[in-house]
């Protein structure tokens, strides 16, 4: 039965806690993590407490880690994530840029030496909720996927996210991957022993395959968005560049490329970048913020090609998903709670989730 948001946020900082996770980071934590399962972006919630469980456990990500801002001007902030889980620093150097964006207009900051940050539509609503747009991208661990007409895995799934206020009350949140999907979603099919649809993987030949292990285990690779040169999958590729040169380039993270990259022997060097900008340096009070509700509503007018199916834009989907979670619980398939339950009783975390 599906567990209600209350318990299965207080299920993922009971893990955190049991992992020695500070309070304050622990609830952050939790709420990037719920937030990402109540709509319904599967990939970036408790479907990753075993991939961090194992960073923890082989020293690649510190449970105690705090933020620091190492060097800052009045409109930038270079965030030290100091080697935990991305999810605060990715909080803190949004909080900060911000912050920074309503005294003077616009902010950008980097984060580096951090790890995966869960999703980054989470960080650019933080923006629109402050009336801001915002924008936020992350390097990657894994190398999972190879430059169009390339056979050697270069790149990971590079998100980045896109949002901005309306004045309806319903903002336009964009959060995507380079790759045609995200790994956690090829994951989760594995968790499952359920086939991945077509166009999502190539095995080590470059050949489509259905298999979900064999980005991961067989040498295969993840497709950039486009799944192949003939649907133009360099559009992928180049987001993917743009997404590094900004999260990492920037920052001063390990760039994928490097051989060192995946070989640190303690903790991660994942770039992030935020970016907020305040629509009143441009605009009139609200003139904005009209616009946008303006383009959206038109955009949602538009006659479906199937009346069943009506036009949506960019984070329609996810507020309708989480007004049904909210209501009827979060489900978590049954492979996935299996381990999840391991992890917990190792973790001496008490088991919310029956």
């Amino acid at each position: 039965m599906p567990a209600t948001y209350a318990n299965h946020r207080a299920q993922l900082k009971a893990i955190l806690l049991g992992w020695g996770m500070p309070e304050d980071n622990a609830e952050i934590t939790a709420e990037v993590l719920a937030w990402s399962d109540l709509h319904g972006v599967d990939s970036h919630g408790i479907s990753m407490i075993p991939g961090y469980d194992v960073l923890r456990r082989n020293g690649r990500a510190r449970m105690d880690a705090r933020p620091r801002i190492v060097s800052e001007t009045p409109v930038s902030a270079v965030v030290d994530g100091g080697g935990g889980l991305g999810h605060v620093p990715a909080h803190f150097a949004m909080s900060t840029a911000v912050a920074k964006a309503k005294t003077v207009g616009m902010a950008a900051t980097v984060v580096r030496t951090s790890a995966h940050f869960g999703a980054a539509g989470f960080y650019t609503l933080m923006a629109a909720k402050a009336g801001l747009v915002g924008m936020s991208c992350t390097s990657a661990s894994g190398i999972q996927v190879a430059p169009t007409f390339g056979k050697q895995a270069r790149l990971g799934t590079d998100p980045w996210s896109f949002a901005a206020p309306s004045a309806d009350g319903v903002p336009f949140l964009l959060d995507m991957a380079t790759t045609t999907v995200a790994a956690g979603r090829i994951r989760n099919k594995a968790n499952e022993g359920l086939p991945t649809p077509d166009g999502w993987v190539l095995d080590a030949q470059g050949r489509a395959s259905n298999d979900p292990l064999v980005a991961k285990e067989k040498g295969g690779f993840l497709t950039s968005l486009g799944g192949s040169p003939e649907n133009s999958s360099y559009k992928g590729y180049g987001l993917s560049v743009m997404v590094n040169i900004l999260a990492s380039c920037l920052s001063g993270a390990t760039l994928i490329t490097d051989p060192e990259h995946t070989k640190k022997p303690v903790g991660q060097d994942i770039g992030h970048f935020f970016m907020a900008i305040d629509p009143a340096i441009f605009r009139g009070a609200g003139d904005f913020e009209s616009d946008v509700a303006t383009f959206l509503g038109a955009l949602r007018a538009t006659t479906p090609m199937d009346p069943a199916q009506p036009v949506m834009v960019a984070g329609d989907p996810q507020w309708k998903l989480a007004e049904a979670r909210m209501r009827d619980g979060i489900p978590v398939a049954p492979g996935l709670l299996g381990q999840v339950r391991q992890i917990a009783q190792a973790a001496a975390a008490p088991w919310l989730l029956d």
